[in-house]
């Protein structure tokens, strides 16, 4: 089977970030455990938990696109999914490595790129599939 550009593209990137966010969980496993207080190794261990849950969504965002319509609703979800990552985890991960706590403000709007996300998986799945 040969993948359409739109599944390539985001199936390749979801692998890719499922890649670091494994890589990310080990080193913080092995090498942070030791070095962080309790509740930044919890933040930093929600930030991996997102990271890889976030990263198969946009693996299965490409399998959608690879299944049929790429509607406007899944392309913008796997935009704004990917942003969150950035936002969300790439934050936390910041924050854990001594970043400026104003940072911390980029968290929540990740959190609300990820709801926009899945919405327009859901928006593309009862309606806007029609291929654009």
């Amino acid at each position: 089977m040969t993948l359409n550009d739109f599944a390539r593209r985001w199936i390749g990137v979801g692998a890719i970030l499922m890649l670091l966010g494994v890589i990310l969980g080990a080193f913080g496993a092995h090498l942070l455990a030791a070095r962080l207080a309790p509740k930044a190794l919890a933040s930093y261990q929600t930030g991996v938990l997102y990271h890889l849950l976030h990263a198969l969504g946009l693996i299965a965002i490409g399998l959608i696109g690879q299944a049929g319509a790429v509607s406007r609703p899944l392309r913008a979800a796997a935009a704004a999914m990917a942003f969150g990552l950035a936002c969300f985890s790439g934050t936390i991960y910041l924050l854990t490595a001594g970043a400026p706590r104003s940072l911390a403000m980029l968290a929540p709007v990740g959190g609300l790129s990820f709801m926009i996300a899945w919405a327009l998986v859901a928006a593309h799945a009862f309606g806007g599939a029609r291929r654009s």
